[in-house]
């Protein structure tokens, strides 16, 4: 397996330019199968994750290509309906293609997905949903198998989620649009990446009501056609290489991004000490001084996303004073915390709650990553620790961060790739 060697102790500076959103991406990809004409999608991340989805899709005799960040699709070629273990396995978002392949074709098969050992995740609100528009649903061997009822259309309904799921919110979604009458949904997901799919299916003929809200109301449509549409920035992205900065006592402009969808981030970041300012595109952090310790509880969107709960803590891990982290959205998303204390930190978990001391400097140590947001967490941490530290398994990592060692190094950052 690959893994990094950073040389520590660089006080960060410079431009970065942000890409599309995974978080977005991956439905977005998985909505252009309800469309009966050729859609292109722009600003597509060049990630691991991506590449799988599309495989999954051409798998099923769809033809669908990337070229830099543009990805073309043509759905009249399709010819099955089968997402295989193999390839959804490695990636949750494969689940998103049920309900696209279920509400235009009345048919699929997909896998029960795996992905980032971070916590359960269970897709029974996706199929709940699924089952209340009249999908007839079994899984069997780990296989979800669904048809739509006598008359070959889901039918609207009234749906309230028992949780807030962002997966659910967008295969329900992408079922309701094509769905027969119309569909009242309550309590859903109102992440940037859900608001993006919303509109990317209105340019395609989607009538949706309340986008961005709690509560949406969808009106079924025939047919859904092609459209040219670019993905959201990356918040996440964004969070991370300006928490790198706060983390170095460095400068860094994100650009191509959007301060508007990452609001509780920039909070805490200027609560700790960070000076920012923003532009249409851009948002630029200078840190010169050492952070202040907060409290962060993560909370679903507009609240501080779980995402990004690991930059800051490796923020608070240098932090001035003792800051308290509540994790409220995956109950095992701690795992960064024994690797970050091998550089030295000082933290402690007990259950959802992580106290973190913060230390004046961490030091270099051999580290390893454990799912794709603690990965960049060891990365930040590396950077400016002293010493050189080594990351193993940062295939982490490709999942989630476009151009990542090159990124960094136009920062200043001295970092290389070991080939395993």
């Amino acid at each position: 397996m690959d893994k990094f060697v950073i040389t520590g102790g660089t006080r960060v500076n410079g431009e970065v330019v942000i890409s599309g959103a995974k978080n977005a991406a991956l439905p977005l990809l998985a909505g252009m199968i309800l469309a009966e004409t050729p859609i292109t999608l722009t600003n597509v991340p060049t990630l691991k994750d991506v590449k799988t989805l599309i495989d999954l899709i051409k798998g099923m005799g769809i033809t669908i290509d990337k070229k830099g960040d543009t990805v073309t699709c043509d759905t009249s070629t399709i010819n099955n309906y089968y997402a295989p273990y193999e390839l959804v396995k490695t990636m949750r978002a494969s689940i998103l293609v049920l309900a696209p392949l279920l509400a235009r074709f009345g048919q699929a098969e997909v896998s029960l997905p795996g992905g980032c050992a971070i916590g359960s995740r269970p897709v029974d609100q996706h199929l709940k949903a699924l089952e209340a528009m009249g999908a007839i649903i079994s899984v069997e061997n780990g296989y979800v198998k669904a048809k739509t009822p006598e008359g070959g259309r889901l039918k609207g309904c009234n749906f309230t989620f028992d949780m807030v799921t962002v997966g659910g919110t967008e295969n329900t979604i992408m079922a309701a649009v094509l769905a027969q009458g119309t569909t009242r949904l309550e309590n859903c997901a109102r992440e940037p990446e859900v608001v993006d799919l919303a509109n990317m299916l209105v340019k395609m003929g989607a009538k949706i009501d309340g986008i961005g809200t709690a509560y949406m109301t969808i009106e079924g449509v025939e047919k859904l056609n092609g459209c040219e549409y670019s993905v959201v920035p990356d918040r996440i992205e964004t969070g991370s290489y300006l928490a790198l900065a706060m983390m170095t006592g460095g400068d860094v402009t994100a650009r191509n991004t959007n301060a508007h969808i990452m609001q509780s981030v920039l909070s805490k970041m200027t609560e700790m000490g960070a000076d920012i300012t923003t532009g249409d595109d851009w948002i630029r952090v200078k840190m010169d001084k050492r952070p202040t310790a907060v409290d962060i509880r993560t909370l679903p969107h507009p609240a501080f996303p779980t995402d990004m709960q690991a930059q800051l803590m490796t923020v608070c891990a240098i932090a001035d004073g003792t800051s308290t982290i509540i994790e409220n959205i995956f109950e095992n998303r701690y795992m960064h915390v024994p690797e970050l204390n091998r550089l030295g930190a000082n933290i402690s978990v007990d259950g959802h709650t992580a106290v973190v001391k913060g230390v004046e400097k961490l030091k270099a140590a051999p580290v390893m990553a454990t799912d794709l947001r603690a990965s960049m967490s060891l990365v930040m941490a590396a950077v400016a620790a002293d010493g050189e530290t080594t990351i193993e398994r940062i295939y982490h990592i490709d999942r989630g961060y476009e151009n990542v060692e090159e990124k960094l190094r136009g920062l200043g950052v001295k970092i290389e790739r070991v080939k395993g």
